[in-house]
């Protein structure tokens, strides 16, 4: 193990460097980040996902430059140019970007102005003009002319090309024109000529500049989508005369002659090389912090989104609604499993509404029906008021459901795959309803990209992007946890230490062998080894087993514990689940040992109040204003409900029930500044907006939040 590599992320994380050694450890002996926080907190320090995520992100960096270092020291040793005063410089570097400034001297090039001054024996003349101590440079230069040369300004010519290479290879030009670039830089878009019709939701930035550093990241990603879609021209420079100035005073020493063609070379060097290669480093890294900015804010929305509150185990009726085709109609039991399906036509043009009222009310009554899902797309509104105006003979919660990636599931493979002899209407309808019953367990089929609770998740970096969401459902579906008797293969995927091939082993396991009766049994699936196991368990929870704690989040290396807790207080184990103040009377000191300590002691307690408890909150019933279902039935000065829909970094959208989703800018959020909309609204929450502007041409509604009860 690296010290200089704990000690780095130990100093740049705030976190003591034995906890950062203690956490590369486990995941040296493949631990996973939700079984490390969750079940060793005594190696970290009680370090939360975040903070181990952190260390395994730093850890990947620091072995990435090491790495380009070795394949940097290589290739120089192999030219025979690696002084030692070099390779210390290269070994003594901390970022890519040192790396690749010592490196850039020395990296094999294509034909260059200056590799062809150079073969034609300029090079010397080069470095006298350089020098600057040369008062007759024309006649310097003359002694220079032969068949390949022809002319003084030729020769002059070679060597300035040469000089404009050694400026923008100097390690000290390029760190201060780079921090030019990093306090003054100006990024600038304006239209392509002849494009701007086909580009007009790119208007804003037709002729548009601001401070790179203060530019946010949603404004760059919008330029940059831009900029590859054909319609703008994006640019990010400082001032050219301050960069001049910079770099003058760095290389010309004096007002000859021979100090003119130094300048000239400078001046050249900048404009062709230096400016264009800080240009895309500048690209390259405020895209790369946009798309930081962008992926947390998708992983939040997601985290929110798949911690959303669930029905439960309820019978649920879900209606995918429409006009022309009709309303799609599925009955599932508590299980989730499709009981009966079919289409009815209350709307436009059929306008079978009676007949629709009577089929509903019928399959409400037929299946034991508890809760109606509908999805909040096409003809929802209607389709609500239409099953609310319904009298049932029980009560009824109705609820809409968010639609979002209904149709990527119900045309997947896994879809398929679950209902071979269905369509996809049929397949959208039964995601809709389980959706309302267990977010997380239904969500997890869908590629994240597709549940629409981010901003530009198409144009940041693919690769990062689906390791973040990747991280964050892995963290929520072990935070939840999940049943193991009937949680599907798809959710078991995403338990610690399981992955795809042991989620089907246990589904094919209990198929074969009907229900898990302890976790003990786990040890019995085809492939789960020791490992495995313990990474897993934890997570999985057994309704009903003969040991209580196999449905809890005690781990069973922790049974034990809990057993002695039970014999020291001459009880059974359901009377410390069931019985306060026994827990109460337990002294957690007299249970820590060399390995368990007090955080996973008060977990065990914690755990044992609330055994299998679900984290996520309860649902509520949300209902939109009677009388608005189209943007044409908003005034300005309306107070609406709306439901939070989509959180960005300049605000939040909010569904009041017209079809088009508001805005409430950041700025309105609160009666104060808020720098993170996070701070005042979460997914899915329901809230009072005001309405301060409708677009009609546009379809653009502003909310605010502002002054509103």
């Amino acid at each position: 193990m690296n010290e200089n590599h704990i000690l780095k992320i130990s100093t740049n994380l705030s976190v003591k460097d034995w906890q950062v050694k203690n956490t590369i450890q486990l995941f040296d002996q493949g631990a996973t980040m939700p079984f490390i926080s969750r079940y060793r907190k005594e190696a970290t320090g009680s370090l939360d996902e975040v903070q181990i995520a952190a260390i395994k992100d730093s850890l990947t960096k620091l072995q990435e430059i090491d790495s380009r270092r070795e394949t940097i020291l290589k290739t120089i040793e192999e030219q025979g140019l690696l002084t030692d005063d070099l390779k210390d410089r290269i070994e003594q570097a901390q970022t890519i970007t040192e790396l690749e400034d010592l490196y850039l001297p020395y990296k094999p090039k294509k034909k260059t102005r200056a590799t062809k001054a150079k073969e034609k024996g300029l090079e010397p003349l080069a470095k006298i003009v350089l020098k600057q101590q040369e008062l007759n440079i024309i006649g310097k230069a003359e002694q220079y002319i032969n068949d390949e040369i022809s002319s003084v300004d030729e020769a002059l010519q070679g060597a300035r090309d040469i000089i404009a290479e050694w400026v923008n290879e100097n390690e000290r030009a390029r760190n201060n024109i780079r921090r030019l670039f990093q306090h003054k830089s100006l990024i600038k878009s304006k239209s392509i000529k002849g494009k701007e019709l086909e580009g007009i939701k790119y208007k804003d930035y037709f002729e548009w500049e601001e401070s790179l550093k203060r530019c946010p990241s949603h404004r760059l990603l919008a330029m940059r989508r831009g900029e590859n879609e054909g319609i703008l021209k994006v640019g990010i420079s400082p001032d050219e005369d301050e960069a001049l100035e910079i770099l003058e005073e760095q290389f010309v020493k004096g007002v000859y002659d021979v100090s003119k063609q130094v300048q000239e070379a400078v001046k050249d060097s900048y404009k062709r090389l230096l400016a264009s290669s800080m240009e895309t480093e500048f690209k390259n890294s405020s895209k790369e912090t946009a798309d930081d900015d962008a992926i947390k804010v998708f992983a939040d929305n997601l985290r929110q989104l798949l911690l959303a509150p669930p029905l439960g185990q309820k019978n649920v009726l879900a209606i995918d609604p429409g006009y022309r085709t009709g309303c799609k109609i599925v009955c599932l039991d508590a299980q989730g499993n499709l009981l009966h399906n079919e289409t009815i036509y209350p709307h436009q043009p059929q306008n079978e509404r009676g007949m629709a009222m009577k089929k509903i009310d019928s399959m409400v009554e037929t299946f034991k029906i508890d809760a109606i899902a509908i999805g909040n797309g096409t003809a929802s509104r209607e389709t609500e008021a239409l099953v609310k105006k319904i009298r049932f003979s029980k009560d009824v919660r109705v609820f809409v459901v968010s639609e979002d990636g209904a149709s990527i599931y119900s045309a997947s493979s896994v879809a398929r795959e679950e209902f071979p002899e269905y369509d996809v209407t049929v397949r959208g309808s039964v995601s809709i309803g389980r959706r309302l019953m267990d977010p997380l367990a239904e969500l997890v089929k869908i590629d994240p990209k597709s549940i629409g609770v981010g901003q530009y998740q198409h144009d940041v970096d693919q690769n990062k992007l689906k390791g973040k969401l990747d991280q964050v459902v892995e963290s929520s579906v072990n935070m939840v946890g999940v049943n193991l008797n009937t949680s599907s293969k798809h959710l078991l995927t995403y338990i610690s230490g399981l992955g795809p091939q042991l989620a089907q082993n246990i589904v094919e396991y209990r198929k074969e062998n009907g229900a898990f009766k302890s976790r003990k049994e786990l040890q019995k699936v085809k492939r789960m080894g020791d490992k495995a196991f313990q990474q897993a368990a934890g997570f999985l929870r057994i309704d009903n087993a003969k040991n209580l704690l196999d449905n809890s989040a005690v781990h069973p290396e922790s049974y034990y514990i809990v057993e002695k807790m039970a014999t020291d207080l001459n009880c059974k184990l359901i009377d410390l689940i069931e019985k306060e103040d026994l827990r109460k009377q337990i002294k957690l000191e007299n249970y820590v040992t060399k390995d368990v300590g007090l955080p996973t002691l008060n977990d065990i307690i914690n755990e044992l109040a609330k055994p299998g408890r679900d984290p996520r909150m309860g649902i509520k019933v949300f209902e939109f204003a009677e009388n608005i279902h189209k943007v044409e039935d908003l005034r300005i000065g309306m107070e609406l409900p709306g439901i939070v829909t989509n959180i960005t970094n300049f605000g939040a959208f909010v569904d009041v029930g017209v079809k088009q989703d508001g805005l409430v800018h950041i700025s309105q959020l609160a009666n104060r500044f808020v720098k993170d909309p996070n701070e005042i609204v979460k997914l899915h929450q329901h809230v009072k907006v005001k309405v301060t502007d409708v677009d009609l041409a546009r379809k653009r509604i502003q909310l605010s939040m502002k002054d509103v009860e």
